[in-house]
């Protein structure tokens, strides 16, 4: 592709590099940001700045903060018996959108997965093991996605915990409404029926 100005075709090598975005995509953010005005291209470039100056990672869970630990692992309100262990940052947010869970947070930062060359030390395992030894933890919570990969990793970490007496636990995993039940994978499948629950002929309208 020809670009009329070196500047832009820089631009575009830049936002093209960004997950998800092609050069025709890049080539139209582009053109967006040469029509605006120029602070809002300069707030922009600030934000960015901004976001790899001045975040870090929390020393206490490892999910992403402003300061060394993070408002969550700070709060008083947060239940400290409980620990909620998850992928990355997103999940994190995912739960907290919920507003169902109260306690704290681990955030691996991945999950083991030997065909993409990650292995168990290179996920914040360690320091998991660590926090939990800790007797006020009660609760080991996993909650990873459906996939072989998040399997593997709670049956990893699982083997590695020496506590007797730490409950470990997984978020349910079930078929979503509306689904039909012959294109669920058998995770998914297996899943329902570990955690199946009692049936009701009673109408809940009763």
């Amino acid at each position: 592709m020809e670009y009329p100005s070196r500047t832009i075709e820089q631009a575009v090598y830049e936002l093209s590099r960004l997950p998800g975005i092609g050069r025709k995509t890049a080539l139209r953010l582009a053109m967006h940001l040469l029509k605006r005005p120029l602070e809002e291209s300069q707030s922009l470039s600030n934000a960015l700045f901004a976001l790899r100056a001045n975040t870090c990672y929390c020393k206490e869970c490892y999910n992403i903060s402003d300061d060394t630990i993070c408002q969550l692992c700070l709060s008083t309100r947060r239940d400290r018996t409980l620990i909620c262990v998850v992928e990355d940052t997103r999940d994190v947010m995912a739960l907290e959108n919920t507003h169902q869970f109260n306690g704290l947070y681990h955030v691996l930062g991945g999950i083991i997965n030997p065909m993409e060359g990650i292995g168990p030390d290179q996920l914040k395992i360690d320091t998991l093991l660590n926090r939990i030894e800790n007797k006020e933890v009660k609760e080991l919570i996993f909650a990873f996605s459906a996939s072989m990969e998040g399997e593997t990793t709670a049956f990893y970490i699982s083997r590695k915990i020496k506590r007797q007496d730490l409950r470990i636990t997984s978020i349910a995993k079930g078929i979503p409404v509306g689904s039909e039940l012959e294109y669920a994978d058998e995770i998914t499948l297996a899943r329902s029926l570990l955690n199946r629950i009692q049936y009701s002929t009673k109408s809940d309208l009763q």
